[in-house]
């Protein structure tokens, strides 16, 4: 029982990390933003996880088959869709805002699910759909109190929508294939599909500058391969209620970093509205279990970026 319980801790604590270093994730991609245009972030990002995970898990992808290949493929596009959302998005809005902005995925899924798995969302996701729309209206409400959203503010929420549907497809697809040769493979065609797009779109590659070789780094290394790594073991040591609350805090953790590191400056309206959003993925996640008596665990659709 002690070791259960120590196990659950270690497990929460690295739930913790995880919402952390994705937190510091968006400060990474607007820093390197800076000096590296966004399709050629994601093509080292995704790559370099995928390459890195690859050779970790080399025995398990000598297994692959083609039909690893095609689920993968079809994951990855979504994946693709979401980060070049997000990262062209960031150009545009600051990381602190993006940070709640893009969590609002954890509220769209259970709508997204009732079209794959026809189970109508309850009345807390309905709930929490109307509190992220309030809030969502208060982050970007104005001085004059008129709404004020640009285009990065739009494409970070289209970007929640395709992290909801990315999840949706994962879910689907990891019951089919390895989800192992699957995380590999949707990263790897995500980053090579963002490679085309940055030789197609973008200005020639210059190499990454001293400025921008931590940002990618981290992104790299500890953003993508090891926080989703660290989360697939976590998750099963703790109690899915966990899971969920501990990893909303990533847009908290987005938001605090941004001010320290980035210096951003968050207006009352934009607290106010980060509060409500918050207060929003908390009750989609939870159903508020912590407050009433658990007669059974909550399935926990996990973030992915």
């Amino acid at each position: 029982m002690k070791l259960s319980k120590r196990r659950s801790l270690i497990a929460d604590i690295s739930l913790l990390i995880v919402a952390l270093v994705w937190g510091g994730g968006f400060v990474a991609v607007k820093d390197a933003l800076d000096s590296i245009t966004p399709f050629y972030i994601m093509a080292l990002r995704l790559t370099g996880a995928a390459v890195l995970l690859a050779l970790i898990f080399f025995k398990t992808m000598k297994n692959i088959t083609k039909k690893d290949i095609i689920c993968g493929s079809i994951v990855g596009m979504f994946l693709f869709s979401a980060f070049a959302a997000q990262t062209i998005g960031l150009q545009y809005t600051n990381a602190g805002k993006q940070a709640f902005l893009t969590t609002v995925y954890v509220v769209i899924v259970p709508f997204f699910a009732w079209k794959v798995d026809k189970k109508r969302p309850d009345l807390y996701s309905l709930f929490s759909t109307l509190l992220a729309l309030i809030g969502i209206g208060f982050l970007n409400i104005g001085d004059s109190f008129s709404l004020n959203m640009n285009i990065g503010d739009w494409l970070t929420l289209l970007c929640a929508f395709l992290f909801a549907a990315h999840i949706i497809s994962v879910s689907y697809y990891a019951k089919k294939v390895n989800p192992i040769i699957l995380s590999v493979i949707q990263m790897l065609f995500a980053g090579l599909v963002s490679l085309v797009c940055a030789l197609i779109f973008e200005p020639k590659f210059s190499g990454i500058n001293k400025g921008a070789f931590f940002s990618i780094f981290y992104l790299i290394v500890f953003a993508t391969m090891f926080a989703f790594f660290v989360q697939n073991v976590a998750q099963k040591y703790t109690h899915p209620n966990h899971v969920g609350i501990i990893l909303c805090l990533e847009s908290v953790f987005g938001a605090i970093l941004s001010v320290l590191i980035l210096k951003e400056v968050f207006t009352v309206n934009m607290v106010i509205g980060c509060v409500i959003i918050f207060i929003a993925i908390i009750i989609s996640e939870t159903k508020l279990s912590f407050i009433k008596p658990i007669h059974k665990k909550e399935d926990v659709t996990l973030p992915n970026n």
